[in-house]
């Protein structure tokens, strides 16, 4: 089992890699897109809407909020588009602030169930989950130095998980959310914190870059990135699902791998925009 979650790792880490530093800004929305249609799919399921139509036409569904949202931000498929910085603000703003309402849901778990447990609901809050996810790496990519920027997201976020698991090991007590998920703990999540701080004083150090700038950037994303976690484990928790899916041998779904992203790109995508660091043009 081990052995398959290692290869499969290594497979995921290789691909997203290639996609990341190999194709121009515009493309590479393309492939993180696809991504998100597969987490469409799995959303469906975890919705209770299993039938194999059902599953399709929501992530058709998806497919064309995402055309729409990307006219809106004025991308029509080009190599190095120009993205409409006000339309992305909007859209971010929009996806923060489901995340801030996300966090009221699962700290009410399983009470809150009676304002989201309907299937249909659940499909509105998949969309609420999957486009901003969407808008915000589309927009980290553009800028200088973009493909690091994303890099920089995902470690980010495993460090949080990463620095959360083995702190949660070793001094775990006081549980975070014990409802929806009963491994997670209050030292874990300290430890995730203390991570991601040590890596903004490393990269602030080794790049000569402020410190100031580097926790804007890196803490807001840390802290909520366990929150995209928590809330997949509470809709899997109400579906009666251990995984997402099983397209990922030895790891799951797609959603089980990208649930802190979700949470953590539309903070780290509205504070780089807000702070105006790395968009004096677009990254290739």
């Amino acid at each position: 089992m081990l052995k398959q979650r290692v290869i499969t790792a290594l497979v995921l880490a290789a691909i997203f890699l290639a996609a990341l530093f190999g194709l121009p800004s515009g493309y590479f929305s393309f492939f993180i897109g696809a991504v998100l249609l597969i987490g469409a799919w799995e959303w469906a399921n975890l919705s209770g809407f299993a039938a194999i139509w059902q599953r399709l036409a929501y992530t058709f569904l998806l497919l064309a909020l995402l055309v729409i949202t990307a006219l809106y931000l004025g991308f029509e498929g080009e190599a190095s588009p120009q993205l409409n910085n006000s339309a992305i603000r909007d859209l971010l703003i929009i996806g923060c602030g489901w995340w801030a309402l996300a966090l009221l849901l699962v700290q009410g778990y399983p009470s809150s169930s009676v304002l989201w447990g309907h299937k249909v609901l659940r499909l509105v809050m998949g969309v609420f989950v999957l486009i901003p996810t969407w808008v915000a790496l589309v927009y980290v990519r553009q800028q200088i130095n973009g493909a690091w920027l994303v890099l920089l997201l995902m470690l980010v976020v495993a460090l949080a998980d990463s620095g959360g698991y083995f702190a949660g090991r070793r001094f775990g007590k006081h549980k975070l959310a014990p409802a929806v998920s009963p491994g997670k703990t209050w030292e874990g999540f300290a430890g995730g914190f203390l991570a991601n701080c040590l890596l903004a004083l490393i990269l602030s150090q080794t790049l000569d870059m402020s410190l100031l700038l580097m926790l804007v950037l890196i803490v807001p994303t840390s802290l909520v990135s366990v929150l995209g976690d928590l809330l997949e484990s509470m809709v899997k928790r109400h579906a009666g699902a251990k995984d997402s899916g099983s397209i990922l041998p030895g790891h799951g779904g797609i959603l089980d791998r990208v649930d802190g992203i979700t949470a953590g790109a539309p903070i780290f995508a509205l504070a780089l925009l807000a702070s105006g660091a790395f968009s004096a043009g677009a990254g290739i």
